[in-house]
């Protein structure tokens, strides 16, 4: 069964029925439930949480998409990122994994522990510091519709002075994601002015931008924080 709406938004929807119908939040949560199809919140919660986050995510993508994966330093980008290429293998896709930050032996070692083989799964990492959306492009001649492309990450792209500007690789990306079908999931760096204090999810206005993009190049955006997962379908 799928939620008409994210969780959390679920969650802030039974606050204000609560606030405002001046019932016990656990009563607000459990209405909210039903209208989703669940007897109570227990339910509904437990039904969410047995879903990955990266079958979520999967869930969400489609061939010719291009999705930014984005969130704070140390609260787990790249580790979701590969293992959403580990679940969209068992789906029946491939997958490449594109790093500035890990050498092929870390990458190996760490899809390994979940299960990956590189050498005997349908899973291709590349680790140049050419990488750029000319090399991802040349790289991916032969990738299936709905291979899963993560690279990590997004600010990295033309940090190197001799390769074209950011908005014109990411430009070059989506023509290709759109064209041949495969998927790009693109990490990304939040700014340093995001303050989980004031919000609890950082958005589209949070991604650090040190050279200018057109965000609206993306289809698909997916923050984290504080454990929690937030998706927005952009396009």
């Amino acid at each position: 069964m799928k939620l008409t709406t994210p969780i959390y938004q679920l969650k802030r929807q039974a606050k204000l029925l609560s606030q405002e119908s001046g019932i016990p939040l656990n009563k607000a949560l459990d209405r909210i439930a039903k209208a989703e199809g669940f007897q109570q919140w227990s339910l509904l919660a437990r039904h969410e949480a047995s879903k990955k986050p990266t079958t979520q995510l999967l869930e969400r993508l489609h061939p010719g998409d291009m999705a930014l994966l984005a969130a704070r330093p140390g609260l787990g980008k790249t580790t979701l990122g590969l293992n959403l290429i580990e679940t969209a293998i068992r789906a029946g896709h491939q997958g490449a994994f594109f790093t500035f930050e890990y050498t092929s032996a870390e990458v190996t070692r760490q899809l390994r522990d979940i299960g990956v083989d590189v050498q005997g799964d349908t899973c291709d990492v590349f680790t140049s510091d050419a990488i750029s959306a000319d090399y991802i492009i040349e790289q991916l001649q032969s990738a299936q519709r709905g291979t899963v492309v993560v690279v990590d990450y997004l600010q990295l792209l033309d940090q190197q002075r001799q390769k074209p500007e950011l908005s014109l690789q990411i430009a070059a990306l989506r023509s290709f994601a759109v064209t041949r079908g495969v998927i790009f999931v693109m990490l990304s760096q939040i700014d340093r002015s995001f303050d989980p204090g004031l919000k609890a999810m950082p958005d589209i206005d949070d991604i650090r931008l040190p050279n200018p993009l057109d965000l609206s190049l993306f289809s698909l955006t997916c923050f984290l924080n504080d454990g929690d997962i937030k998706f927005t379908r952009m396009i």
